[in-house]
C-alpha cells in the first residue's frame, strides 16, 4: 500500500542483467520503494500476495508463469508495468490492465517519463479514495428533463456527443444532459476522460484494448477512434 508519498513495488525478471537494469534506475527514484526482486515467478506470486505492493515490473517472457499470467493471478495490484524485449505483446499487455508498456533496451527519459505518470496516478488515486469518504464524492447532479439526477461518475463508460446534447453512458442506462461535449469534459468531475473522436470521450480505467482504428472498454463497448485523436490516445501509453 501507498503510505504518504511512498509507492511500493516488487521486480520481476528471469534474466538477472535485465532485472539489475530495473532496480538500477529504480534507484533513482527514492520515493519507489522496492520490496523485493525475483527471478522466479512463483516466488513473485507469493512474495505479492504477503506484501501487497502497489506496482508490478514484470518481464513477460519467463518459464512456469509468463507475466501475462502473472499479472492475470494479481489483478488486486493496482499498477502493472510490463517490461518486455517483445513488443508484439502490448495488446495482451493491455488485456491484462497494464499501466504501461516498456520495451527494452529503454532510455533513461522513458524510464522517468513512466514514473511521473505512476506518481501522477497515485496521487488522483489517494486522492479520490480519501473523497470517496466525504458526502457526494464521486458523484455529480445532471438536469435531465425536469429532474435532477445524482449520478456515480465512476459508473460512467463514456460520453456521446449529440448536436448540442452529450449523452452520459453507464452500464445499465443513458442520460441525456443539453451541454455540449467539448465543455462537458472540461469540467472537473470529467477530469479522468479523453477525447477518442470528435464524437466520444471515454473514462480511462475502462480502456481495455485500442488500436489506430477502435477503442474497446468493459462490457465490450466498441468505439471508433478519430484521425485527429489517435496521438492522444497513444501518448497514455508511451
Amino acid at each position: 500500500m501507498v503510505h504518504n508519498n511512498d509507492i511500493t513495488c516488487i521486480v520481476v525478471d528471469d534474466d538477472l542483467v535485465d532485472r539489475l537494469m530495473t532496480l538500477s534506475f529504480l534507484k533513482d527514484y527514492p520515493q519507489i520503494k522496492v520490496l523485493g526482486s525475483y527471478s522466479s515467478s512463483a516466488e513473485a506470486l507469493d512474495a505479492c500476495i504477503k506484501l501487497a505492493p502497489d506496482v508490478l515490473f514484470l518481464d513477460i517472457d519467463m518459464p512456469e508463469l509468463n507475466g501475462l499470467q502473472l499479472r492475470g493471478q494479481l489483478m488486486q495490484i493496482p499498477a502493472c508495468v510490463f517490461i518486455t524485449s517483445f513488443p508484439e505483446y502490448a495488446l495482451d499487455g493491455f488485456e491484462v490492465e497494464a499501466f504501461d508498456f516498456i520495451v527494452k533496451p529503454f532510455t533513461s527519459e522513458r524510464f522517468e517519463k513512466m514514473i511521473n505518470r505512476l506518481q501522477e496516478y497515485f496521487l488522483i488515486r489517494n486522492k479520490s479514495e480519501l473523497l470517496s469518504h466525504t458526502l457526494g464524492a464521486d458523484t455529480i447532479f445532471i438536469k435531465e428533463g425536469t429532474r435532477q439526477i445524482k449520478l456515480q461518475l465512476h459508473e460512467v463508460i463514456y460520453l456521446e456527443a449529440m448536436k448540442d446534447y452529450t449523452s452520459i453512458n453507464t452500464v445499465g442506462k443513458r442520460y441525456m444532459v443539453l451541454e455540449s461535449l467539448s465543455h462537458l469534459i472540461k469540467e472537473r468531475g470529467f477530469a479522468n476522460f479523453i477525447r477518442i473522436h470528435r464524437s466520444y470521450a471515454v473514462q480511462k480505467h475502462y480502456i481495455k484494448q485500442y488500436n489506430s482504428l477502435k477503442v474497446t472498454l468493459a462490457n465490450n463497448y466498441t468505439l471508433p477512434v478519430g484521425r485527429n485523436f489517435k496521438e492522444t490516445l497513444q501518448s497514455l501509453y508511451q
